[in-house]
């Protein structure tokens, strides 16, 4: 998986025996092997991305219906053909080759050290090239022990070409000197600048043909800045190599709005026009979004139903139930009529009824009488 690759580099480096020109080259050689398959993910997604007419139209009338939405939207993918997969191949790609050219540019400067576990590594290594001791040195890993790069790195402590030790970070130079680290910091800055280049084509072409929202853009433009950032931690060989691909890509990116932004009828513009006519219909429908969007409505939907069954329980509480008051006012003509006076306790009801007012007021007459009797026996 490495050999392949580390060969290639050190093919370069017989040819040319220069290290930045051999690096130069296999980046070239990398965005080779890459740039097919970006080209394929670009065409996929603008042809996705002309469909969405036809697409907002299925999401409407299957909105309730999500299998039947997926069947529907196979059967357009099938008829146009057009692979709704295709814009993932080149990040599945381009994942491997950046770790593969990781490890490759890192082991031409590996040397054996016992600190961080790596004494097996460096075992295995010693053992690899036929040394018993230690080497003070690079033991350049990948490379096959007779070719020209492996002799030129092997035993040495520094990689130098065009004035950079490439075996240095920015980082390390910094420590060594302000010099000395101002020159590899610009090496970074430079980095960060092509950076924003490429991802500024990028986000113009998308202002044409915009696949996603003003804050993505942005997004996606200044990331990899930050990511060089953390280059200067690097080493120098890595940051060349990354210079070299930025400005292939950059040139990729041009091609690409030329081939597909070039006239009204390309490509990109047909997107551009279907993409409108897709928010146009959201916006009469009423509707916003794509599938997510679809989502959240089903989900509000699900929660309004769920809510209709607690509000007609709560109309059915709040309508009013009889009230029968035991407290009965007496008749204005002053008449006794205890059976239609008493209030009749209904079967619910519990205790003991109140007594009406001509009740009490006999039961207090009643004790004032009894009251002198019994007095005047105790005086006697």
């Amino acid at each position: 998986m490495f050999e392949i690759p580390a060969g290639l580099l050190a093919w370069f480096y017989s040819l040319t025996n220069d290290y930045i020109i051999a690096i130069a080259l296999i980046a070239a050689v990398v965005m080779a092997i890459t740039t097919p398959l970006t080209l394929k993910s670009t065409k996929g997604m603008l042809e996705m991305q002309r469909l969405s007419p036809e697409m907002r139209k299925l999401q409407n009338e299957h909105r309730n219906d999500r299998q039947k939405l997926n069947e529907e939207m196979m059967k357009l993918y099938q008829e146009h053909k057009v692979n709704p997969m295709a814009s993932c191949l080149p990040i599945a790609a381009q994942m491997p080759i950046f770790l593969v050219m990781f490890r490759i540019l890192r082991g031409l400067v590996y040397r054996p050290s016992d600190t961080n576990g790596a004494k097996e590594v460096a075992s295995a290594t010693l053992r690899a090239i036929g040394s018993p001791d230690t080497v003070q040195g690079f033991i350049p890993r990948f490379l096959a022990k007779d070719s020209d790069l492996y002799l030129s790195l092997y035993g040495r402590t520094d990689m130098p070409s065009w004035g950079f030790n490439l075996d240095l970070s920015a980082f390390q130079a910094i420590g060594n000197g302000v010099r000395e680290g101002l020159i590899y910091t610009l090496l970074v800055v430079a980095l960060g600048a092509l950076y924003f280049a490429q991802q500024k084509m990028v986000a113009a072409r998308a202002a044409i043909s915009p696949t996603m929202s003003p804050t993505q853009q942005k997004l996606m433009q200044y990331l990899p800045v930050f990511f060089a950032v953390f280059q200067i931690f690097f080493l120098s060989a890595l940051v060349f190599y990354y210079i070299f691909q930025t400005l292939l890509r950059i040139l990729q990116q041009y091609y690409i709005t030329k081939k597909f932004y070039g006239d009204d009828e390309s490509l990109g513009r047909q997107a551009q026009r279907a993409g409108d006519a897709a928010r146009e219909e959201s916006k009469k429908s009423g509707d916003s979004g794509g599938m997510l969007a679809q989502a959240k409505r089903d989900l509000a939907g699900v929660k309004g139903d769920g809510g209709s069954k607690p509000k007609k329980l709560a109309e059915k509480t709040e309508k009013p139930s009889p009230v029968t008051n035991k407290r009965v006012t007496p008749s204005k003509n002053g008449t006794k009529k205890s059976g239609a006076s008493r209030p009749t306790p209904s079967g619910s009801s519990k205790g003991r009824p109140t007594p009406t007012r001509q009740e009490a007021e006999a039961a207090r007459a009643k004790q004032a009488k009894s009251r002198p009797k019994s007095s005047g026996k105790k005086k006697r």
